[in-house]
């Protein structure tokens, strides 16, 4: 059923979730310290090349364009692109926004800011989900999203970039580690890093052996 983008559940159109298939998982909360949006795509089985490939891809996007460096005063719809081109080589493409303004305690979906037309220029401070995908009609959907920080960049101009504070791993099972760049897998593992120094304490404190050993596994380089 996440073959459509925004899909809702209902009696009539639920159905039993099994090993054979992709599962898309969108999900948040609304806490005082701040709003979580964040999407991941798994496969307990063995997923076909294509949702492999399509999956990877996904992934690409949301990396290139989570690690990239722009100039201040740049409007989201400048760099969007960066979270499509690599489904558009070879001719994939998604049909929702890639990302929203994420409000602090405040509306999830929240404007001006975004990726589309009319959302204002990124600036320093701002927070925003990065969410591309790929769906299939009929078939199955993928959506990757993490909720991103514009922050300055290290350049000796001002420039900027975005920091990812969704501490959550990707499915390893999915991956097709040969169409990614020595640069995106650098990414990979640097973010895997946070994820084990930020997560696998608090784990650990909360005596989640389990979960634990879960992240430790997940986030293998």
């Amino acid at each position: 059923n996440a073959a459509l983008a925004h899909y809702s559940p209902s009696n009539g159109s639920s159905r039993t979730l099994s090993t054979g298939e992709m599962y898309l998982l969108d999900t948040g909360g609304q806490y005082l310290d701040g709003t979580t949006d964040i999407t991941r795509t798994v496969h307990w089985g063995e997923p076909t090349a294509f949702q492999k490939e399509a999956y990877t891809r996904v992934l690409m996007g949301s990396i290139d364009l989570s690690r990239l460096v722009f100039p201040s005063n740049t409007a989201g719809r400048t760099v969007e692109s960066f979270a499509r081109r690599a489904l558009w080589d070879v001719g994939l493409n998604y049909g929702h926004g890639t990302g929203h303004g994420i409000g602090n305690f405040l509306s999830v979906h929240e404007w001006p800011v975004g990726f589309q037309s009319n959302n204002v220029p990124l600036a320093v401070g701002m927070f925003t989900s990065i969410e591309p995908g790929y769906y299939r009609d009929g078939e199955f959907g993928i959506r990757i999203e993490d909720v991103a920080l514009v922050v300055e960049a290290q350049t000796k101009t001002p420039f900027l970039t975005f920091e990812v504070v969704s501490l959550v791993p990707y499915d390893r099972n999915l991956i097709d580690l040969s169409l990614l760049s020595p640069e995106q897998i650098q990414y990979l593992n640097s973010y895997y890093k946070r994820i084990r120094e930020h997560v696998g304490p608090e784990l650990q404190r909360q005596q989640l052996k389990e979960e634990y050993n879960w992240l430790q596994e997940s986030t293998k380089p």
